[in-house]
């Protein structure tokens, strides 16, 4: 298979270098999904290997395909039709998006109410404009304005906004410089794997809920990884513990593995980062090797971060890993599996920077 892909992507780099920049430029879902089947086209995948990763019938990948290679990127965009006259106009859209992003129901009138059903949207669009539609009318509707019903996600309270913006200038100061003054980007971070990892939604019969064994214990696996923002190359490390030791000797690792070249790491403000014991090695190799800080409380900015996502729900959620030594397994077979097409890992965790 590696074959098979590597002689697919040969003589398709300003292509495939064409599609990464509309996956990182679009906001369209539905375009980043035609733009990831052309990649997947060019990686080796079959159409039916490919329905099956995008979530799409066969008979639309081959029309994706045929479209490309006949017009390119112009041939993926989508064409619209008018459709039926839409209920609500283009400032009520407006209003409603605005009202369910800012206010909590009971702001608005619905007392007691604090997250917004599709119910309490259909009742305030009928006090607000007079206009009535039907639960799957108003699904199709908040849809259409890229609203999704999905489960929120914590943020630091303290994190900055302003510092937030300013790295991401900076970062894309940074990507102006990569095969120039800069050869490698890559994102550091550490993360705890552990034998009872978590539980999480999958498929069983109703009625026979399905049972994880568990000694209740806390051991895990302490890793220590880097994921290269150019290539999608992972590299990870296992220790016994987190200090200024462990760190040091990673980056001198760090550099062995990529011997030539500037390197920036970007990692988050831990204080092993900030040790006094690594700072001679960084003045000594400061022409190879400079550390480019998060802002506070900004994890959703470290790539890496992503990753560790990735591989507990892989291979580590849902799982009884009866001793260490099977879960250190698991991490890398994991590890080996997604540097085997390193571009998978680049449209899932590199794109949105």
């Amino acid at each position: 298979m590696e074959t098979l892909i590597l002689n697919k992507i040969d003589g398709h780099e300003k292509e495939i270098e064409e599609l990464r920049c509309a996956l990182k430029e679009t906001k369209s879902i539905r375009m980043h999904k035609r733009y990831s089947v052309i990649l997947r086209h060019f990686e080796g995948f079959t159409n039916k290997r490919i329905a099956e990763m995008e979530g799409l019938e066969p008979h639309a990948v081959g029309t994706y395909i045929k479209n490309y290679n006949k017009s390119g990127l112009s041939g993926l965009e989508m064409k619209f039709s008018p459709g039926a006259k839409r209920k609500l106009n283009t400032e009520q859209q407006n209003q409603l998006v605005e009202i369910i992003i800012n206010k909590t129901p009971d702001e608005v009138g619905f007392e007691g109410r604090k997250n917004w059903t599709i119910e309490l949207i259909r009742q305030w669009t009928i006090s607000q404009f007079d206009i009535e539609l039907c639960h799957s009318a108003m699904s199709i509707v908040l849809r259409r304005l890229n609203l999704s019903y999905t489960r929120p996600t914590y943020v630091l309270a303290k994190a900055d906004k302003e510092k937030q913006e300013d790295f991401k200038k900076d970062f894309e100061a940074l990507k102006k410089t990569l095969n120039g003054e800069v050869d490698h980007i890559l994102f550091e971070d550490e993360s705890m794997i552990r034998d009872y990892q978590a539980i999480q939604k999958t498929w069983f019969i109703k009625g026979k809920q399905k049972k994880i064994p568990t000694y209740g214990k806390n051991a895990g696996v302490k890793l220590i990884g880097i994921l290269n923002y150019e290539t999608g190359i992972v590299y990870c490390e296992e220790h016994e513990r987190y200090d200024a030791k462990v760190f040091g000797e990673f980056l001198k690792t760090t550099l062995k593995l990529y011997p030539t070249g500037k390197i920036v790491m970007v990692l988050d403000n831990a204080r092993i980062h900030h040790a006094k014991l690594i700072q001679p090695f960084l003045d000594e190799n400061k022409s190879r090797l400079e550390l480019m800080f998060l802002p506070p409380y900004s994890p959703e900015l470290n790539l890496i971060e992503g990753l560790w996502g990735w591989l507990k729900s892989s291979v580590i959620n849902n799982v009884f890993f009866p001793n260490i030594v099977r879960v250190r397994s698991a991490v890398k077979n994991f590890i080996n599996t997604i540097n085997k097409v390193p571009t998978r890992t680049i449209d899932r965790l590199c794109v949105r920077m």
